[in-house]
């Protein structure tokens, strides 16, 4: 495993964390636990999809990484850290606890996150601006079976992959970005959102929602994607000094590989 330690830890002022789809078996949940452990912040979003209620109907998959994921959310909650958490359509049962605290985590349905240099975003998950979502809640779901199945078949590419010392992989988003008809949803998905941001009067957004991480300017405004944990392991941070950025583990994890390598061999 990649010595995580080297690089904690790493601290920033806010971070959004979406579709993390604990209870799927295609979670990248230890992934999600080696960055949890590697850096502090004083807001921690959760945007959305944390827990897939809809595979967990399906047959429970708990495993202990998923177990530590909520412990370590948890822990920071009772430790000071600000949890605001934002459920959306895989976790859509916790949006009738909006409004409450529970475990020292607020639940709301959205929230409006201010930088350190005024800008002021809307923070949602998305599923309401998803024409497929809002107008066939069984199109959905007979979607996100195809997806589960896609994302099983990419665990046995990552598996070979790995037997060749090679990075992750994502075979649903190299076919997200070969589909026309993809990449139109995804630009019709972001398009709307940023025109709700624009009509509450804000300078931009985050969301999650269509595990596709973007950090872009649109006719002045921010839109911000912060990814997901299934596909991508992306998240959305914001240093102390007010500036945006997205982080993809992977790629964060295997350069402190061949650092730490590096490391070992100028002192053999």
């Amino acid at each position: 495993m990649t010595d995580v330690k080297r690089l904690r830890p790493l601290q920033y002022r806010s971070i959004f964390i979406s579709d993390t789809h604990l209870g799927f078996r295609g979670a990248r949940a230890d992934y999600l636990l080696e960055f949890l452990e590697s850096v502090e912040c004083e807001t921690l979003y959760l945007v959305g999809d944390i827990l897939d209620l809809w595979e967990m109907r399906r047959g429970l998959h708990w495993p202990d990484s998923h177990n530590a994921v909520v412990q370590n959310i948890l822990q920071r909650a009772r430790n000071g850290t600000r949890v605001i958490y934002i459920p959306g359509n895989h976790d859509e049962m916790m949006r009738d606890y909006a409004g409450m605290s529970v475990e020292g985590i607020d639940i709301r349905l959205r929230a409006v996150h201010e930088c350190v240099n005024g800008r002021r975003l809307l923070v949602l998950h998305g599923d309401e601006f998803d024409t497929v979502v809002q107008c066939s809640r069984l199109v959905a779901m007979l979607g996100n079976r195809m997806y589960a199945w896609l994302i099983r078949a990419n665990h046995w590419v990552n598996r070979l992959r790995s037997a060749f010392n090679r990075p992750y992989w994502s075979l649903a988003a190299h076919l997200k970005h070969r589909v026309k008809n993809a990449m139109q949803y995804i630009a019709n998905y972001e398009e709307a959102l940023v025109h709700e941001a624009r009509q509450a009067g804000l300078d931009g957004l985050v969301c999650g929602h269509i595990h596709h991480a973007e950090l872009s300017e649109r006719d002045g405004l921010i839109y911000c994607n912060d990814g997901d944990w299934v596909e991508s392991c992306t998240a959305l941070v914001e240093t102390r000094h007010g500036e945006l950025s997205l982080l993809n583990w992977v790629e964060m994890r295997e350069a402190l590989g061949e650092a730490a390598g590096n490391a070992r061999r100028r002192a053999a």
